[in-house]
């Protein structure tokens, strides 16, 4: 009979960075739905997203990364920490800034005794440099908790299912263009994915400290993502690779398809491995139909 966790886990206060984003709002949720009492560092307590979490019954702290006392105050008496930063691979923080943030909130956890510290890293992320900063800053910051020796969880995820339905991508006209060739695979995560594996991460800290892992929950390729959008689409959507000429012309679009096409970026997460530790895992179809599909008829236009 399975055993009721949630008095316990509300007890235990987890501390979630960027639950107002993506990455930290989906593990907000899945840390509430098992039962953790949850705390949100976030700017702007009047917000829309922000008024969402407390009604959702996570407790708001306001703060800012660059201001560490409040850092401080949101993380006093936390059992745990998910630490996920603003990435400077979409332009709002710098490298610098990453690195710091990042390094800033484990050094704070340590002085705190924080029991569990979880880390949203990314799958390019490892001892060898990529020669590009939003992935090598990550590296850092993993580099940084391991030194602490803080009792830490580190999860690579890869490419999220929601970044393909971003703006530019072409699906408004027909088609849709990525980094992937036909026949090449790449790894894909939905957020709510990485919410329910974080979530079972905290609950079980004796199977995951220490440990370093990607995280993915599908395997696509360039002709099967036509097929995917095409059937969930309900028309043709041709999929296209950034041409040559593109890539050669746009050194950071280059450099990105050239850690894809080495592997690097292409993903290495044991799929099968990861459903039977976490569970069902969705596939990119199931998210089409299901958790993405306002945003993929958005996308249609």
């Amino acid at each position: 009979m399975p055993v009721d966790t949630s008095r316990t886990n509300e007890a235990k206060p987890v501390l979630v960075f960027g639950a107002t984003g993506q990455q930290g709002g989906a593990v907000a949720s899945a840390l509430r739905a098992d039962g953790w009492s949850v705390r949100a560092l976030v700017r702007d307590p009047d917000s829309d997203k922000a008024r969402a979490l407390s009604s959702s019954g996570v407790t708001l702290v306001q703060g800012d990364f660059a201001d560490s006392a409040s850092i401080r105050r949101a993380m006093a008496g936390a059992y745990g920490v998910f630490s996920v930063q603003p990435s400077s691979g979409q332009g709002a923080v710098s490298d610098e800034e990453e690195i710091r943030y990042g390094k800033t909130i484990a050094e704070i956890a340590f002085e705190c005794a924080v029991q569990h510290f979880v880390y949203s890293s990314v799958n390019a992320a490892g001892p060898e440099k990529t020669g590009m900063g939003h992935f090598d800053s990550k590296s850092e910051i993993e580099a940084h908790i391991r030194f602490l020796k803080l009792n830490s969880t580190i999860i690579r995820p890869a490419g999220f299912m929601e970044f393909l339905m971003l703006p530019g991508m072409g699906l408004d006209k027909g088609i849709f263009t990525s980094f992937v060739r036909p026949d090449q695979a790449a790894q894909i995560i939905a957020v709510q994915d990485i919410g329910k594996i974080v979530a079972t991460i905290f609950s079980a800290p004796s199977r995951f400290v220490g440990r370093t892992f990607e995280i993915a929950g599908d395997e696509v390729t360039g002709s099967s993502l036509q097929e995917s959008l095409s059937r969930a689409a309900g028309r043709t959507i041709t999929y296209h690779r950034f041409p040559d000429s593109l890539l050669e012309e746009n050194a950071f679009l280059g450099r990105l398809s050239g850690l894809v096409d080495n592997g690097r970026l292409a993903g290495n997460a044991d799929i099968a491995a990861l459903k039977s530790e976490f569970g069902k895992l969705l596939s990119l179809d199931e998210w089409l139909a299901g958790p993405g599909k306002q945003l993929f008829e958005a996308a249609l236009g």
